[in-house]
């Protein structure tokens, strides 16, 4: 790959604009006309599916066997679930966010019709000085709650801002890349692969490069609650690699600093052909990387598998430590990935 450090960086740049749009599964109407435009601009013609997905065609010569790289741009979330007699919000997550990964976070409520509000997370009863079992309380959704940044102190107060059931959390991601390199955020799980493959797009448009196989892009925007890949797979692929967080964790290999390769996880093994086939391609480009396997994990192309598409499958991504919860990864992660799907797809 010829200057991978300037679409590291690219990667990086896009990923941190992305991650600065809130997406929660289910409210990604804006990542994705972000996704719409910035591919226009790149000189593709990207597709907008049914669903909110972003289908973008990188050209190339085997329309037979085509690949399909897979990246999501929906995160975690919650959606309010009561206003409570004393103005405060009862939520429930959207999608695998445990709560105590976000207690004492900032928020943004987002109202069907009125706009967003400030809040913060917490624990019902908040203060130490005060509340004298804080210390032993385990946050869960049953005793915490969204504080509102607003003079509001019952239910019709609140309702009266244009706040009800049904409309979405975001919490603040608090996105931070440190001089070292770390790029620190919630939701990098999975901004910063959908940053990769934007960077991947923009390589091959400035190299002139075309794909030995027809290659697509799909941007989900369901990956969170499990159904992002199921649909809008292009007619003639017959591989698709989601290309998502890699984990970093007791008992892996992998450092924030490599590309993982997912050998299996919670759904099964991946295709052993196609896990060859990225282990030869790291090799080939010089990436560092590591084969793992993840005992807690799906991921959108498993979706592909579920809904019925005859294809063989892939995982693959930069290592990110503490999934779920305020991520970590590198730079030098984001550049082992470029590599490795640069030499993949050549």
């Amino acid at each position: 790959m010829n200057n991978p450090k300037q679409y590291t960086d690219f990667a990086v740049e896009q990923a941190v604009k992305l991650l600065a749009i809130d997406s929660p599964t289910g409210y990604t109407a804006d990542a994705e006309a972000h996704l719409l435009q910035l591919f226009r601009d790149m000189g593709y013609e990207p597709v907008h599916t049914v669903k909110g997905g972003v289908l973008v065609d990188l050209g190339g010569k085997d329309a037979e066997n085509g690949l399909l790289l897979e990246a999501h741009c929906d995160t975690l979330g919650a959606m309010v679930a009561e206003v409570k007699g004393n103005g405060r919000l009862r939520v429930l997550p959207l999608g695998g966010l445990p709560s105590v990964m976000v207690n004492t976070e900032n928020c943004r409520v987002v109202t069907k019709f009125d706009g967003s509000f400030e809040g913060t997370f917490q624990i019902c009863n908040a203060s130490t000085h005060v509340n004298g079992d804080l210390r032993t309380t385990v946050p869960s959704y049953d005793n915490t709650e969204v504080v509102l940044d607003e003079t509001v102190s019952s239910a019709d107060e609140a309702k009266a801002l244009g706040i009800g059931v049904g409309d979405v959390v975001c919490f603040d991601p608090r996105t931070r890349v440190t001089e070292k390199g770390y790029i620190k955020s919630r939701f990098l799980d999975d901004k910063l692969s959908a940053g990769i493959l934007i960077a991947l797009a923009k390589y091959l448009k400035d190299e002139g490069l075309t794909p030995a196989r027809r290659t697509y892009l799909h941007f989900t925007v369901y990956e969170e609650v499990g159904h992002g890949g199921a649909g809008s797979v292009p007619a003639g692929v017959t591989e698709a690699i989601s290309v998502d967080m890699g984990c970093v964790g007791n008992g892996l290999q992998c450092t924030e600093r490599q590309v993982s390769i997912c050998a299996k996880d919670s759904g099964g093994p991946y295709s052993y052909e196609v896990v060859k086939k990225l282990i030869s391609a790291a090799k080939a480009e010089g990436a560092d990387y590591a084969v793992d396997l993840y005992p807690h994990y799906g991921s959108d192309v498993e979706a592909t598998l579920g809904a019925g598409w005859d294809l063989r499958h892939g995982l693959i991504g930069p290592g990110v430590y503490a999934s779920h919860g305020y991520e970590r990864s590198h730079k030098d992660g984001v550049e082992n990935t470029l590599k490795v799907l640069v030499g993949y797809i050549q």
